[in-house]
């Protein structure tokens, strides 16, 4: 049974992957708009209720890879050592990412990451679904603070401050990008802004957070 249980789970994720690489092969190809969900089930050689019984909508064929990264500022703040406040936790992480040009900053000049993220940007009701997502990062995060007592709506507050600055900052770097600069040319102005912005809620959310204690 559990052996069964395991090919199964096996057979599922590798068909959510060939949707998933089926489907952005296809919409980077001829775009977004110019592509159906039948496109993709079609090329994909599976039926369009089958395609939706694992992507709720054709935006999530492109934006499920964000799933992976919905708690990760909750790992961050959660995980961060003694001594060390949210803020000062996560701006750490996002300078650890640029300087290892990671995509989720925005700063990575890799041709096929920055089709990806053209395509993402550039396409408004991937942006829209996209809030989506962002929602569960504010949620996952807020939780985390909750469970360090800070009051619900504080967390809420802080938690919302905390993924913006960090998606905003990753939009900025991918225009960096799409204008021509490489991702080393980026990088001082990278770290800059993220210091400056990261700086500017350490003024106001590193008076309301806790800080552990060894």
């Amino acid at each position: 049974m559990e052996s069964t249980k395991g090919l199964r789970e096996s057979k599922k994720l590798r068909t959510r992957r060939l949707l998933a690489a089926t489907a952005l092969e296809l919409f980077l190809e001829r775009g977004f708009d110019a592509v159906s969900v039948a496109d993709v089930a079609a090329k994909a050689e599976v039926s369009k209720p089958t395609l939706f019984r694992y992507f709720p909508s054709k935006e999530d064929l492109v934006l499920d890879r964000f799933a992976d990264h919905q708690d990760e500022a909750a790992r961050i703040v959660r995980d961060r050592p003694a001594g060390r406040t949210p803020v000062a936790a996560v701006h750490e992480h996002f300078l650890t990412a640029l300087a290892e040009r990671d995509p989720i900053t925005g700063l990575c000049d890799h041709p096929e990451v920055l089709a990806f993220q053209q395509l993402l940007f550039g396409t408004a009701s991937l942006e829209s679904r996209l809030v989506h997502y962002t929602a569960r990062e504010v949620e996952l995060l807020a939780a985390v603070m909750e469970s360090e007592s800070v009051p619900p709506l504080p967390a809420r507050l802080a938690a919302a401050h905390l993924v913006t600055v960090r998606h905003e900052l990753a939009r900025e770097n991918w225009q960096r990008i799409a204008g021509g600069t490489s991702a080393d040319e980026a990088h001082p102005a990278a770290v800059a802004d993220a210091d400056l912005a990261f700086g500017m809620l350490a003024g106001g959310l590193d008076k309301e957070l806790p800080i552990p204690r060894p």
